[in-house]
């Protein structure tokens, strides 16, 4: 069976570690052409190309929450490549302080302008470089559909909303071109950034929260995402896909005891 992806050419940001490093890996390995779009880790975004194969991929530096790099980025990739097929919108930033009375102006703004401003800008200056078919992936979080979320994560969960909003309203927009908009929201997943600032009890606790009794990997959301990106896909629009392992059956079976039992 040849790979499901082979002349794709797609574009994941914040690809060097982590779910985007896994996602260029497993959409290179179906057979894309892969934009391996980074901050500062040049050595991580490298090794991810050298892995995929030089022929085939090309690590891009690019802070994606401003607007000229995010302009620069894309021409970068139109004049190497001629197109977008698809956009994985990986790149985000988790604010595990933004209880309301911790949050000023400056750090709402720095989360909207990461989490929401950068993705929207970025489908905007895209979007005419995606081919009719293409597919964009927003990425949110499992945490938006329980009822477990401390106030420290009030600041995070609302860009995720406005996140999740932005993909239904551009799944009708750009629907009429055969472009699919999805939202990918995964649970706890084993990243780096999963496991600063927390403590190994929280950790044993969190892995409670699926039916299986552990934490995703990020190969398992890549491989969502391989198959999202594919013309397999193609009747899933304007949907909120939710990878962690059945964590909001556990969760919201927990809080439903709770509110009878009156704890």
């Amino acid at each position: 069976m040849s790979p499901s992806l082979t002349g794709k050419v797609a574009l994941v940001t914040g690809a060097s570690r982590g779910i985007g490093r896994a996602t260029a890996l497993a959409l290179g390995k179906e057979g894309a052409s892969v934009v391996v779009n980074y901050v500062s880790s040049t050595d991580a975004a490298e090794e991810v190309v050298k892995e995929i194969g030089t022929d085939r991929a090309v690590a891009i530096k690019a802070d994606v929450s401003k607007i000229d790099d995010i302009k620069s980025l894309i021409q970068q990739i139109v004049k190497q490549f001629g197109k977008i097929d698809v956009i994985v919108l990986n790149a985000g930033l988790l604010w595990q302080n933004g209880a309301l009375s911790n949050v000023d102006e400056s750090a709402f703004d720095k989360i909207f302008q990461t989490n929401v401003k950068g993705p929207f800008f970025l489908i905007q200056e895209a979007a005419n470089h995606v081919p009719d078919g293409g597919r964009v992936l927003l990425f949110s979080s499992s945490l938006t559909a329980v009822s477990i979320i401390t106030p420290n994560y009030l600041l995070y969960v609302a860009t995720k909303g406005a996140v999740e909003q932005m993909t239904r309203v551009m799944a009708k927009d750009l629907g009429k071109r055969g472009i699919t908009v999805n939202t990918i929201s995964p649970g706890p997943i084993s990243t780096d950034t999963y496991f600063v600032g927390k403590t190994e009890e929280m950790i044993k606790l969190q892995r409670t929260f699926a039916p299986a009794n552990r934490i995703g990997t990020p190969e398992e959301v890549a491989d969502v995402i391989t198959f999202m990106a594919s013309d397999k896909s193609q009747w899933i629009n304007g949907q909120n896909i939710r990878i962690n392992g059945g964590m909001t059956i556990v969760t919201r079976t927990v809080m439903a005891c709770v509110d009878i039992s009156g704890d």
